[in-house]
């Protein structure tokens, strides 16, 4: 068998402070066939723009660096250079990774690899292997969301907002994974794998200022079949960030400042009305019953979905894929989001519940854990050990069950 060739979907922007460590990662690699694509970019306006002249002159440092490596599988795509950069209607970080990613997928094989990445990651050795392992023991594979896990710094107020970031996401992900929903998947640019002809089957990346990463791994579940478990994981750093809408780093600049709205630890209980709404898909075949999404997909679609679903979809195993595809992530979270007040106690209310519930699963995790935090005041020690726990909990998942729930094409055909 041919080993396929990796390409490593790489935008760059004001990165130099942390360049240096990814390269260390990228060449210390025991998985030796592979091309660096690295777009380095910003808008065109910025080079007039007083504001942002030094993002440009870094990323012209960012070029030399790149160039003085003198390493033939680094490809740079300039769009920062004046007259390069991007348009004022077509930039940002989901523009930079469809770039890279068609430009890619315009060279290479259809069985070669993208693996995403940014600037801000690192991983061990057998990180390009793990993946090229993965994907040839499961060739019908569309996509990996590959595990993660953000480092410390050791700054007490990062390190603070950090560990509250990733407990959200984790107790999102665990609770997905808990009432079986194919929507179960973490989306993070600089964690996901795939390969190239899977890239091409589900249309590739849709251009956006933020979220591309949630919106393709969506599109996986819906088109193809996404794997959660991998060999090695990556870590991303924990920084502030601005040059993106929403995200990790956005969210630590809101969290730090106070403000966790967008991102509370939802009440598991929410999550049952998901799962007790999706179970009622097949007796919706035959005519509306009530469901406990009812009130909110009426707010969203103006009525409820289900007849135009029938009219549409004439077999039952067909309707009840078309309903996942139309309450998907996406929907979820904006159920989750409309359902729980935007209030720090009330998350950590429901992070309680959530640990206090797997107790009996994981008592070797669980005992002697404080279950009741304080986002703002427990100690960051007691944040991380959390943060762990609710690592492990999601792991085993993962792993135990990584061919199960895996996309819809799986799940209904």
């Amino acid at each position: 068998m041919t080993t396929p060739l990796i390409y490593i979907a790489l935008p760059v922007m004001n990165e130099m402070e942390r360049l240096p460590l990814l390269m260390q990662s990228v060449m210390n690699q025991s998985f030796r066939n592979f091309r660096l694509i690295v777009c380095v970019n910003q808008p065109e306006s910025w080079w007039d723009d007083p504001q942002h002249q030094d993002v440009c002159n870094e990323n012209q440092l960012t070029i030399t660096y790149l160039r003085s490596l003198e390493d033939k599988r680094i490809e740079i795509l300039d769009r920062t250079t004046k007259g390069r950069g991007w348009p004022p209607k077509g930039h940002g970080i989901g523009f930079a990774r469809k770039f890279i990613m068609d430009y890619i997928t315009s060279i290479a094989n259809s069985g070669d690899i993208i693996i995403s990445m940014d600037a801000d990651t690192v991983f061990k050795k057998d990180y390009f292997s793990s993946v090229d392992e993965n994907l040839r023991l499961n060739p019908a594979a569309s996509a990996i969301a590959i595990p993660y896990y953000h480092s410390l710094t050791f700054s007490p107020e990062l390190d603070r907002a950090m560990l509250r970031y990733e407990i959200y996401m984790r107790a999102f992900a665990i609770n997905m994974w808990r009432i079986k929903n194919p929507y179960c998947f973490t989306a993070l640019g600089s964690a996901i794998a795939f390969p190239v002809w899977a890239y091409k089957a589900a249309g590739g990346m849709t251009p956006k200022m933020s979220g591309e990463d949630f919106y393709f791994l969506q599109k996986i579940v819906k088109t193809g079949r996404l794997l959660h478990w991998n060999g090695e994981i990556v870590y991303p750093a924990a920084r502030l960030s601005d040059r993106v809408y929403f995200g990790t780093g956005p969210a630590l600049i809101k969290g730090i400042a106070g403000d966790w709205s967008s991102y509370p630890v939802y009440d598991s209980k929410l999550f049952d009305l998901v799962a007790e709404t999706v179970k009622s898909f097949g007796s919706l075949y035959k005519n509306d019953i009530p469901t406990p999404l009812d009130e909110f997909l009426l707010r969203r679609f103006g009525e409820l979905p289900w007849q135009g679903l029938r009219l549409n979809f004439k077999t039952q195993q067909h309707f009840v894929r078309a309903c996942n595809e139309k309450i998907d992530g996406l929907r979820i979270l904006q159920f989750l989001k409309e359902s729980q007040p935007a209030d720090e106690k009330v998350s950590q209310n429901a992070l309680s519940e959530l640990l206090k519930s797997y107790a009996k699963l994981f008592p070797e995790l669980l005992t002697g854990l404080e279950t009741e935090v304080d986002f703002g005041t427990s100690a960051i020690e007691d944040l991380n050990l959390v943060r762990n726990v609710l690592f492990e909990i999601e792991m085993n998942y993962r792993k135990i069950h990584w061919n199960e729930f895996t996309g819809l094409i799986t799940m209904y055909n």
